[in-house]
């Protein structure tokens, strides 16, 4: 079945590859992105690309005039370091821009479309006892980011219930893979692929015995095809309508590391800095209800996708060195 898609964030990390999942099954898509961290380069041919701002009133008019089946809500501040410098910054992008997209969507009637939000788990929970975590666990998060994040998932269940909009918010762990920024705070394995490649020491904060649950960016994006064309539970409280996107495993930075030193064949050296504001200590996503409802699972097991990123970022570095 195809749709009519808008991705926003489409030529972003997380954003490219949902857009070419869609593509992929003969899906019309239009993204929205306003090019900060997104690049055109990230995109397939053949879709329509709109730079603008998700705070903007065009950007409303885009989303309350155009005929789209599905929304797909990648567009965001997502740096949690920087929510902990600028929680100002962070309100007008996570939650200003979602909610102008919200109101125009209200404001058209679209009933039909779906809005496919893409929220934390990582950053939702906090620091945990129940671990993997499910969606129904109380919420503590631990930064502006996460409070940003929940507040729009909020938004989602007022808008359901009272205005009958079809929305879902997907919970994504950490996600890597291909393409993602190096040089941002958000995406410590890209981060690392490019410290390997450059010959550079990694800086671990902390004791490095932190734990995510890294999920990779081609099943994230399935995830969001899924939450496209599933039947989904009516809407309702606070999580009715809320998925975990994470494999359930938990990995430490230190093995994280260790895992890109032997996909790269190298040693890094590894430093110790100070721990980060806003961080949790530990977590990881229990995925059940996604397996259940969407009939998600992750494909990717953590060494064949850290293996995979690393062979990307070497290809992409020589490639960039055989041009110059």
């Amino acid at each position: 079945m195809t749709h009519s898609v808008l991705v926003t964030g489409g030529a972003g990390f997380i954003g490219s590859h949902v857009v070419r999942a869609f593509t992929g099954r003969g899906s019309s898509v239009t993204i929205l992105d306003d090019l900060s961290s997104g690049k055109l380069a990230n995109l397939p041919e053949g879709v329509t690309f709109v730079e603008d701002d998700i705070r903007s009133p065009s950007a409303a008019r885009l989303v309350r005039d155009g005929a789209f089946d599905v929304i797909c809500h990648l567009a965001a501040q997502i740096d949690v370091r920087k929510s902990v410098e600028d929680p100002a910054y962070d309100v007008a992008v996570n939650i200003g821009g979602s909610l102008n997209l919200l109101e125009a969507m209200r404001q058209s009637g679209k009933k039909k479309t779906r809005f496919i939000f893409s929220s934390t788990g990582g950053a939702l929970y906090g620091d945990v006892e129940v671990l993997p975590t499910p969606e129904h666990f109380p919420k503590d998060p631990q930064s502006p980011y996460g409070n940003a994040k929940l507040s729009v998932e909020l938004y989602l269940g007022y808008y359901a219930r009272v205005h009958g909009l079809d929305t879902v918010a997907l919970r994504y762990g950490n996600v890597y893979g291909p393409r993602q920024d190096s040089h941002g705070e958000a995406g410590v394995v890209a981060i690392f692929c490019e410290r390997v490649l450059a010959g550079r020491k990694l800086t671990v904060f902390g004791d490095g015995k932190q734990t995510r649950d890294y999920v990779y960016v081609a099943d994230v994006a399935n995830a969001n095809v899924l939450a496209a064309t599933r039947q989904l539970p009516p809407a309702g409280p606070l999580d009715s309508r809320s998925f975990n996107i994470g494999t359930g495993v938990e990995t430490t930075v230190i093995e994280l590391a260790e895992l890109i030193h032997e996909a790269s064949g190298a040693n890094p050296v590894i430093e110790h800095a100070p721990e980060r504001a806003g961080e949790v200590r530990r977590s990881v996503l229990l995925a059940s209800r996604a397996k259940e409802v969407l009939g998600w699972t992750p494909r990717m097991s953590i060494a064949d996708g850290i293996a995979e990123t690393f062979r990307w970022f070497a290809d992409e570095r020589d490639s960039v060195a055989s041009t110059t």
